[in-house]
Protein backbone atom coordinates (compact mmCIF):
# COMPACT_ATOMS: atom_id res chain seq x y z
CA UNK A 1 0.00 0.00 0.00
CA UNK A 2 2.87 2.34 0.90
CA UNK A 3 4.69 1.80 -2.40
CA UNK A 4 1.47 2.07 -4.41
CA UNK A 5 0.45 5.36 -2.84
CA UNK A 6 3.87 6.83 -3.49
CA UNK A 7 4.04 5.58 -7.06
CA UNK A 8 0.99 7.61 -7.93
CA UNK A 9 2.83 10.78 -7.02
CA UNK A 10 6.18 10.16 -8.64
CA UNK A 11 7.90 9.96 -11.98
CA UNK A 12 9.61 13.04 -13.36
CA UNK A 13 8.36 15.71 -10.98
CA UNK A 14 5.03 13.99 -10.36
CA UNK A 15 4.08 11.97 -13.44
CA UNK A 16 2.53 8.61 -12.65
CA UNK A 17 3.87 5.41 -14.24
CA UNK A 18 1.60 4.01 -16.93
CA UNK A 19 2.08 2.08 -20.14
CA UNK A 20 5.18 0.09 -21.07
CA UNK A 21 7.95 2.67 -20.81
CA UNK A 22 10.89 1.67 -18.59
CA UNK A 23 10.53 2.39 -14.89
CA UNK A 24 12.32 5.50 -13.70
CA UNK A 25 14.87 5.36 -10.90
CA UNK A 26 12.36 6.61 -8.34
CA UNK A 27 9.72 4.14 -9.44
CA UNK A 28 12.24 1.32 -9.17
CA UNK A 29 13.27 2.53 -5.73
CA UNK A 30 9.64 2.57 -4.62
CA UNK A 31 9.52 -1.16 -5.35
CA UNK A 32 12.81 -1.86 -3.59
CA UNK A 33 12.41 0.15 -0.38
CA UNK A 34 9.45 -1.72 1.21
CA UNK A 35 11.23 -5.04 0.66
CA UNK A 36 14.39 -3.77 2.32
CA UNK A 37 12.42 -2.23 5.19
CA UNK A 38 10.91 -5.64 5.91
CA UNK A 39 14.32 -7.29 5.57
CA UNK A 40 15.84 -4.91 8.13
CA UNK A 41 12.96 -5.55 10.53
CA UNK A 42 13.59 -9.28 10.22
CA UNK A 43 17.34 -8.92 10.78
CA UNK A 44 16.83 -6.78 13.88
CA UNK A 45 14.18 -9.10 15.27
CA UNK A 46 16.28 -12.24 14.75
CA UNK A 47 19.81 -10.97 15.29
CA UNK A 48 19.37 -7.74 17.25
CA UNK A 49 21.07 -9.10 20.38
CA UNK A 50 24.00 -10.66 18.51
CA UNK A 51 27.48 -9.20 18.97
CA UNK A 52 29.24 -7.83 15.89
CA UNK A 53 32.68 -7.50 17.48
CA UNK A 54 34.72 -6.43 20.47
CA UNK A 55 36.02 -2.90 21.00
CA UNK A 56 39.47 -2.50 22.51
CA UNK A 57 41.03 0.51 24.19
CA UNK A 58 43.44 0.80 21.24
CA UNK A 59 40.48 1.05 18.87
CA UNK A 60 38.99 3.86 20.94
CA UNK A 61 42.27 5.79 20.86
CA UNK A 62 43.05 4.82 17.26
CA UNK A 63 40.26 6.60 15.43
CA UNK A 64 37.72 3.76 15.96
CA UNK A 65 39.54 1.81 13.24
CA UNK A 66 38.04 -1.62 12.78
CA UNK A 67 35.03 -1.03 15.01
CA UNK A 68 31.92 -2.56 13.45
CA UNK A 69 29.32 0.04 14.33
CA UNK A 70 27.62 1.28 11.15
CA UNK A 71 25.09 0.05 8.63
CA UNK A 72 25.78 1.32 5.11
CA UNK A 73 23.87 -0.49 2.40
CA UNK A 74 25.44 0.59 -0.88
CA UNK A 75 28.96 -0.86 -0.78
CA UNK A 76 31.23 -3.08 1.27
CA UNK A 77 35.03 -3.09 1.46
CA UNK A 78 36.77 -6.41 1.93
CA UNK A 79 40.43 -6.26 3.06
CA UNK A 80 41.48 -8.92 0.57
CA UNK A 81 38.99 -8.49 -2.24
CA UNK A 82 38.50 -4.73 -2.35
CA UNK A 83 35.34 -2.72 -2.89
CA UNK A 84 32.06 -4.26 -3.99
CA UNK A 85 29.21 -2.04 -5.13
CA UNK A 86 26.01 -3.87 -4.14
CA UNK A 87 27.96 -7.11 -4.34
CA UNK A 88 29.66 -6.40 -7.68
CA UNK A 89 33.41 -5.93 -8.08
CA UNK A 90 34.81 -3.13 -10.24
CA UNK A 91 35.51 -5.50 -13.18
CA UNK A 92 31.95 -6.81 -12.91
CA UNK A 93 30.61 -3.25 -12.94
CA UNK A 94 32.72 -2.49 -16.00
CA UNK A 95 31.30 -5.54 -17.71
CA UNK A 96 27.65 -5.31 -16.71
CA UNK A 97 26.75 -1.63 -16.32
CA UNK A 98 25.65 0.26 -19.45
CA UNK A 99 28.26 2.31 -21.27
CA UNK A 100 27.92 5.23 -23.66
CA UNK A 101 27.46 4.50 -27.39
CA UNK A 102 30.89 3.57 -28.70
CA UNK A 103 32.36 3.56 -25.18
CA UNK A 104 33.54 0.80 -22.88
CA UNK A 105 33.61 2.29 -19.38
CA UNK A 106 30.51 2.23 -17.14
CA UNK A 107 28.33 5.31 -17.02
CA UNK A 108 28.15 6.79 -13.48
CA UNK A 109 24.38 7.11 -13.90
CA UNK A 110 24.21 3.32 -14.08
CA UNK A 111 26.35 2.95 -10.98
CA UNK A 112 24.12 5.39 -9.07
CA UNK A 113 21.12 3.29 -10.09
CA UNK A 114 22.91 0.16 -8.86
CA UNK A 115 23.88 1.77 -5.56
CA UNK A 116 20.33 2.90 -4.90
CA UNK A 117 18.36 -0.13 -6.04
CA UNK A 118 20.78 -3.05 -6.10
CA UNK A 119 19.70 -3.64 -9.70
CA UNK A 120 21.50 -3.30 -13.04
CA UNK A 121 19.64 -0.69 -15.11
CA UNK A 122 18.94 -0.98 -18.81
CA UNK A 123 20.47 1.40 -21.33
CA UNK A 124 17.07 3.04 -21.66
CA UNK A 125 16.82 3.61 -17.92
CA UNK A 126 20.31 5.10 -17.80
CA UNK A 127 19.41 7.39 -20.68
CA UNK A 128 16.30 8.49 -18.77
CA UNK A 129 18.42 9.28 -15.73
CA UNK A 130 20.92 11.26 -17.82
CA UNK A 131 18.07 13.32 -19.25
CA UNK A 132 16.55 13.79 -15.78
CA UNK A 133 19.82 15.10 -14.38
CA UNK A 134 20.27 17.41 -17.36
CA UNK A 135 16.77 18.82 -16.69
CA UNK A 136 17.57 19.33 -12.99
CA UNK A 137 20.88 21.13 -13.62
CA UNK A 138 19.83 24.66 -12.75
CA UNK A 139 22.11 26.52 -10.34
CA UNK A 140 20.57 29.49 -8.47
CA UNK A 141 21.93 32.92 -9.39
CA UNK A 142 23.08 33.63 -5.83
CA UNK A 143 25.34 30.57 -5.97
CA UNK A 144 27.06 31.88 -9.11
CA UNK A 145 27.50 35.22 -7.36
CA UNK A 146 29.08 33.58 -4.33
CA UNK A 147 31.48 31.52 -6.44
CA UNK A 148 32.49 34.61 -8.42
CA UNK A 149 33.22 36.45 -5.18
CA UNK A 150 35.61 33.75 -3.97
CA UNK A 151 39.25 34.80 -4.43
CA UNK A 152 41.30 32.64 -6.77
CA UNK A 153 43.61 31.97 -3.85
CA UNK A 154 40.82 30.07 -2.06
CA UNK A 155 41.31 26.32 -2.53
CA UNK A 156 38.83 24.81 -5.01
CA UNK A 157 37.59 22.39 -2.34
CA UNK A 158 36.80 25.27 -0.01
CA UNK A 159 34.86 26.92 -2.83
CA UNK A 160 32.96 23.67 -3.49
CA UNK A 161 31.92 23.43 0.16
CA UNK A 162 30.81 27.07 0.16
CA UNK A 163 28.78 26.56 -3.02
CA UNK A 164 27.07 23.39 -1.78
CA UNK A 165 26.07 25.11 1.44
CA UNK A 166 24.76 28.06 -0.58
CA UNK A 167 22.56 25.73 -2.66
CA UNK A 168 20.81 24.60 0.51
CA UNK A 169 18.20 27.28 -0.20
CA UNK A 170 16.84 24.83 -2.80
CA UNK A 171 16.33 21.93 -0.41
CA UNK A 172 13.03 20.11 -0.86
CA UNK A 173 13.72 18.11 2.31
CA UNK A 174 14.22 21.22 4.46
CA UNK A 175 10.99 22.79 3.19
CA UNK A 176 8.98 19.58 3.59
CA UNK A 177 10.30 18.96 7.11
CA UNK A 178 9.36 22.53 8.07
CA UNK A 179 5.84 21.81 6.82
CA UNK A 180 5.62 18.70 8.99
CA UNK A 181 5.65 15.76 6.55
CA UNK A 182 5.36 12.13 7.65
CA UNK A 183 8.59 10.27 8.44
CA UNK A 184 7.59 7.69 5.84
CA UNK A 185 8.10 10.34 3.15
CA UNK A 186 11.50 11.62 4.30
CA UNK A 187 13.31 9.47 1.75
CA UNK A 188 11.34 10.95 -1.16
CA UNK A 189 12.49 14.47 -0.41
CA UNK A 190 16.03 13.29 0.29
CA UNK A 191 15.87 11.59 -3.12
CA UNK A 192 14.84 14.83 -4.83
CA UNK A 193 17.58 16.82 -3.10
CA UNK A 194 20.20 14.19 -3.89
CA UNK A 195 19.35 14.09 -7.58
CA UNK A 196 19.17 17.88 -7.83
CA UNK A 197 22.54 18.19 -6.12
CA UNK A 198 24.22 15.53 -8.26
CA UNK A 199 22.83 17.21 -11.38
CA UNK A 200 24.19 20.62 -10.38
CA UNK A 201 27.64 19.57 -9.19
CA UNK A 202 29.28 19.43 -12.66
CA UNK A 203 28.20 23.03 -13.29
CA UNK A 204 29.42 24.23 -9.90
CA UNK A 205 32.71 22.32 -10.09
CA UNK A 206 33.37 23.46 -13.66
CA UNK A 207 32.68 27.09 -12.74
CA UNK A 208 35.20 26.85 -9.90
CA UNK A 209 37.77 25.33 -12.25
CA UNK A 210 37.21 27.94 -14.96
CA UNK A 211 37.32 30.78 -12.44
CA UNK A 212 40.53 29.68 -10.75
CA UNK A 213 42.52 28.34 -13.69
CA UNK A 214 40.94 29.65 -16.92
CA UNK A 215 38.76 32.51 -18.16
CA UNK A 216 35.78 32.03 -15.83
CA UNK A 217 33.41 31.10 -18.66
CA UNK A 218 31.48 27.85 -18.91
CA UNK A 219 28.96 26.56 -21.41
CA UNK A 220 25.56 25.02 -20.80
CA UNK A 221 24.33 21.52 -20.08
CA UNK A 222 23.54 19.54 -23.24
CA UNK A 223 20.49 17.34 -22.67
CA UNK A 224 21.79 14.88 -25.28
CA UNK A 225 25.00 14.16 -23.37
CA UNK A 226 25.53 11.92 -20.37
CA UNK A 227 26.58 13.31 -16.98
CA UNK A 228 30.31 12.72 -17.46
CA UNK A 229 30.38 14.06 -21.02
CA UNK A 230 28.61 17.22 -19.89
CA UNK A 231 31.09 17.65 -17.05
CA UNK A 232 34.04 17.28 -19.42
CA UNK A 233 32.51 19.76 -21.86
CA UNK A 234 31.97 22.30 -19.08
CA UNK A 235 35.57 21.89 -17.92
CA UNK A 236 36.79 22.37 -21.49
CA UNK A 237 38.01 18.79 -22.14
CA UNK A 238 36.13 16.99 -24.90
CA UNK A 239 38.69 14.44 -26.14
CA UNK A 240 36.79 11.11 -26.37
CA UNK A 241 39.46 9.28 -24.38
CA UNK A 242 39.32 11.85 -21.58
CA UNK A 243 35.53 11.55 -21.46
CA UNK A 244 35.88 7.77 -21.14
CA UNK A 245 38.48 8.27 -18.40
CA UNK A 246 36.11 10.57 -16.54
CA UNK A 247 33.29 8.00 -16.76
CA UNK A 248 35.63 5.46 -15.19
CA UNK A 249 37.01 7.94 -12.63
CA UNK A 250 33.58 9.15 -11.50
CA UNK A 251 32.38 5.56 -11.14
CA UNK A 252 35.27 4.06 -9.17
CA UNK A 253 35.64 7.00 -6.75
CA UNK A 254 31.93 7.05 -5.93
CA UNK A 255 31.75 4.89 -2.82
CA UNK A 256 34.02 3.01 -0.41
CA UNK A 257 31.66 1.71 2.29
CA UNK A 258 30.48 3.90 5.14
CA UNK A 259 33.40 4.27 7.52
CA UNK A 260 35.61 6.62 5.51
CA UNK A 261 35.55 10.28 6.52
CA UNK A 262 33.47 11.70 3.65
CA UNK A 263 30.85 8.94 3.83
CA UNK A 264 30.62 8.90 7.60
CA UNK A 265 30.56 12.69 7.92
CA UNK A 266 27.69 12.84 5.41
CA UNK A 267 25.72 10.15 7.23
CA UNK A 268 26.50 11.57 10.68
CA UNK A 269 25.28 15.07 9.84
CA UNK A 270 22.33 13.60 7.94
CA UNK A 271 21.35 11.60 11.03
CA UNK A 272 20.44 14.90 12.68
CA UNK A 273 17.97 15.32 9.78
CA UNK A 274 20.14 18.00 8.24
CA UNK A 275 19.15 18.08 4.58
CA UNK A 276 21.32 16.47 1.86
CA UNK A 277 22.98 19.78 0.95
CA UNK A 278 24.24 20.40 4.48
CA UNK A 279 25.14 16.74 4.93
CA UNK A 280 27.08 16.52 1.67
CA UNK A 281 28.91 19.77 2.46
CA UNK A 282 30.07 18.16 5.71
CA UNK A 283 31.34 15.17 3.78
CA UNK A 284 33.22 17.43 1.39
CA UNK A 285 34.90 19.26 4.26
CA UNK A 286 36.17 15.85 5.36
CA UNK A 287 37.22 14.86 1.85
CA UNK A 288 39.33 18.03 1.68
CA UNK A 289 41.71 16.66 4.34
CA UNK A 290 45.20 15.46 3.30
CA UNK A 291 44.58 12.05 4.90
CA UNK A 292 41.50 11.54 2.71
CA UNK A 293 40.63 13.04 -0.67
CA UNK A 294 43.45 15.57 -0.79
CA UNK A 295 45.89 12.65 -0.90
CA UNK A 296 45.56 12.33 -4.69
CA UNK A 297 47.19 15.67 -5.35
CA UNK A 298 49.83 14.99 -2.68
CA UNK A 299 50.75 11.72 -4.41
CA UNK A 300 51.14 13.41 -7.77
CA UNK A 301 53.32 16.15 -6.34
CA UNK A 302 55.56 13.55 -4.74
CA UNK A 303 55.76 11.58 -8.00
CA UNK A 304 56.63 14.67 -10.03
CA UNK A 305 59.34 15.54 -7.49
CA UNK A 306 60.66 12.00 -7.85
CA UNK A 307 60.71 12.39 -11.64
CA UNK A 308 62.55 15.69 -11.30
CA UNK A 309 65.19 14.10 -9.06
CA UNK A 310 65.76 10.78 -10.84
CA UNK A 311 64.96 11.72 -14.44
CA UNK A 312 62.60 10.27 -17.04
CA UNK A 313 64.25 6.85 -17.45
CA UNK A 314 65.76 5.95 -14.09
CA UNK A 315 67.07 2.50 -13.27
CA UNK A 316 65.22 0.35 -10.74
CA UNK A 317 68.19 0.68 -8.41
CA UNK A 318 68.04 4.46 -8.54
CA UNK A 319 64.32 4.44 -7.65
CA UNK A 320 64.91 1.92 -4.87
CA UNK A 321 67.61 4.14 -3.42
CA UNK A 322 65.25 7.15 -3.55
CA UNK A 323 62.52 5.18 -1.75
CA UNK A 324 64.90 4.06 1.00
CA UNK A 325 66.12 7.61 1.48
CA UNK A 326 62.51 8.75 1.82
CA UNK A 327 61.79 6.12 4.47
CA UNK A 328 65.04 6.66 6.35
CA UNK A 329 64.23 10.37 6.59
CA UNK A 330 61.04 9.48 8.46
CA UNK A 331 58.72 10.20 5.53
CA UNK A 332 56.06 8.00 3.98
CA UNK A 333 55.74 6.91 0.37
CA UNK A 334 52.39 8.46 -0.61
CA UNK A 335 49.93 6.39 -2.58
CA UNK A 336 50.88 3.09 -0.96
CA UNK A 337 48.99 1.42 1.85
CA UNK A 338 45.35 1.65 2.94
CA UNK A 339 43.53 1.66 6.28
CA UNK A 340 41.48 -1.42 5.34
CA UNK A 341 42.80 -3.01 2.13
CA UNK A 342 45.50 -5.66 2.33
CA UNK A 343 46.09 -5.99 -1.42
CA UNK A 344 46.47 -3.74 -4.44
CA UNK A 345 43.44 -1.46 -4.65
CA UNK A 346 41.17 -2.65 -7.50
CA UNK A 347 40.58 1.02 -8.30
CA UNK A 348 44.31 1.31 -8.97
CA UNK A 349 44.24 -1.77 -11.20
CA UNK A 350 41.44 -0.54 -13.47
CA UNK A 351 43.19 2.80 -13.91
CA UNK A 352 46.44 0.98 -14.70
CA UNK A 353 44.61 -1.08 -17.33
CA UNK A 354 43.21 2.12 -18.84
CA UNK A 355 46.73 3.56 -19.01
CA UNK A 356 48.17 0.40 -20.54
CA UNK A 357 45.55 0.66 -23.27
CA UNK A 358 45.65 4.40 -23.99
CA UNK A 359 49.02 5.77 -22.85
CA UNK A 360 51.49 2.89 -22.49
CA UNK A 361 54.50 4.99 -23.51
CA UNK A 362 53.85 8.03 -21.33
CA UNK A 363 56.98 8.75 -19.28
CA UNK A 364 55.12 9.50 -16.05
CA UNK A 365 53.05 6.32 -16.39
CA UNK A 366 56.21 4.29 -16.92
CA UNK A 367 57.62 5.78 -13.72
CA UNK A 368 54.41 4.90 -11.84
CA UNK A 369 54.70 1.36 -13.22
CA UNK A 370 58.22 1.11 -11.87
CA UNK A 371 56.99 2.24 -8.47
CA UNK A 372 54.28 -0.43 -8.67
CA UNK A 373 56.97 -3.09 -9.12
CA UNK A 374 59.51 -1.69 -6.64
CA UNK A 375 57.82 0.04 -3.70
CA UNK A 376 55.87 -2.96 -2.27
CA UNK A 377 59.09 -4.97 -1.92
CA UNK A 378 60.91 -2.07 -0.25
CA UNK A 379 58.02 -1.45 2.16
CA UNK A 380 57.84 -5.15 2.98
CA UNK A 381 61.57 -5.19 3.75
CA UNK A 382 61.15 -1.99 5.77
CA UNK A 383 58.61 -3.87 7.86
CA UNK A 384 56.45 -1.03 9.14
CA UNK A 385 53.59 -1.12 6.60
CA UNK A 386 50.78 -3.66 6.87
CA UNK A 387 49.71 -3.09 3.28
CA UNK A 388 52.60 -2.23 0.95
CA UNK A 389 50.42 -2.15 -2.18
CA UNK A 390 49.30 0.94 -4.13
CA UNK A 391 45.92 2.53 -3.54
CA UNK A 392 43.66 4.53 -5.86
CA UNK A 393 45.52 7.81 -5.29
CA UNK A 394 48.75 6.39 -6.69
CA UNK A 395 47.42 6.44 -10.23
CA UNK A 396 44.63 8.95 -10.88
CA UNK A 397 46.83 12.04 -11.09
CA UNK A 398 49.02 10.53 -13.82
CA UNK A 399 46.01 9.96 -16.07
CA UNK A 400 44.65 13.47 -15.53
CA UNK A 401 48.07 14.96 -16.25
CA UNK A 402 48.36 13.06 -19.52
CA UNK A 403 45.13 14.52 -20.89
CA UNK A 404 46.02 18.07 -19.87
CA UNK A 405 44.15 18.53 -16.61
CA UNK A 406 47.31 19.50 -14.74
CA UNK A 407 45.85 21.70 -11.98
CA UNK A 408 46.45 19.47 -8.97
CA UNK A 409 44.42 21.58 -6.53
CA UNK A 410 41.31 20.66 -8.52
CA UNK A 411 41.74 16.90 -8.28
CA UNK A 412 39.92 16.55 -4.97
CA UNK A 413 36.94 18.43 -6.44
CA UNK A 414 36.72 15.71 -9.10
CA UNK A 415 36.79 13.18 -6.27
CA UNK A 416 33.99 15.11 -4.54
CA UNK A 417 31.76 15.17 -7.61
CA UNK A 418 32.18 11.40 -7.85
CA UNK A 419 31.72 10.72 -4.13
CA UNK A 420 28.29 12.41 -4.29
CA UNK A 421 26.93 9.29 -5.99
CA UNK A 422 27.79 7.03 -3.09
CA UNK A 423 27.23 9.15 0.00
CA UNK A 424 23.93 10.57 -1.22
CA UNK A 425 22.71 7.07 -2.09
CA UNK A 426 23.54 6.06 1.45
CA UNK A 427 21.75 9.10 2.83
CA UNK A 428 18.56 8.28 0.91
CA UNK A 429 18.62 4.78 2.37
CA UNK A 430 19.18 6.11 5.89
CA UNK A 431 15.97 8.10 5.55
CA UNK A 432 14.11 5.17 3.95
CA UNK A 433 15.10 2.86 6.81
CA UNK A 434 14.43 5.48 9.48
CA UNK A 435 17.91 5.45 11.00
CA UNK A 436 18.11 7.52 14.21
CA UNK A 437 20.55 10.26 15.10
CA UNK A 438 24.05 8.90 15.72
CA UNK A 439 25.13 9.25 19.34
CA UNK A 440 27.97 6.88 20.32
CA UNK A 441 29.17 6.85 23.91
CA UNK A 442 32.51 8.53 24.63
CA UNK A 443 34.88 7.91 27.54
CA UNK A 444 37.67 9.83 29.23
CA UNK A 445 41.18 8.47 29.79
CA UNK A 446 40.52 8.63 33.53
CA UNK A 447 37.35 6.55 33.18
CA UNK A 448 39.28 3.86 31.31
CA UNK A 449 41.97 3.74 34.02
CA UNK A 450 39.33 3.48 36.73
CA UNK A 451 37.43 0.77 34.86
CA UNK A 452 40.38 -1.57 34.58
CA UNK A 453 41.90 -0.79 37.98
CA UNK A 454 38.67 -1.83 39.63
CA UNK A 455 38.79 -5.16 37.82
CA UNK A 456 42.20 -6.07 39.23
Amino acid sequence: MFATSIRRTIGHRGRAFYGTRPKSLKETLCDVIPKQQERVKMVRAEYGEKTLGNVTVDMAYGGMRGIKGLIYETSLLDPEEGIRFRGLTIPQCQERLPSAPGGEEPLPEGLFWLLLTGEIPTKEQVKMLSEDWAARAKVPIHVWDIIDRCPNTMHPMTQLCVAVNAMQTESSFARAYHEGISKNLYWEYAFEDANDLIARLPLVAAKIYRNVFKDGKIGEIDSKLDWSANFCKLLGFEHPEFVELMRLYLSIHSDHEGGNVSAHATQLVGSALSDPYLSFAAGMNGLAGPLHGLANQEVLRWTLKLQEDVGDNPSDEKIKEYIWNTLNNGQVVPGFGHAVLRKTDPRYICQREFALKHLPNDKLFKLVSQLYNIVPNVLTEHGKTKNPWPNVDAHSGVLLQYYGLKEQDFYTVLFGVSRSLGVLSGLIWNRALGFPIERPKSLTTESIIEKFQLKK
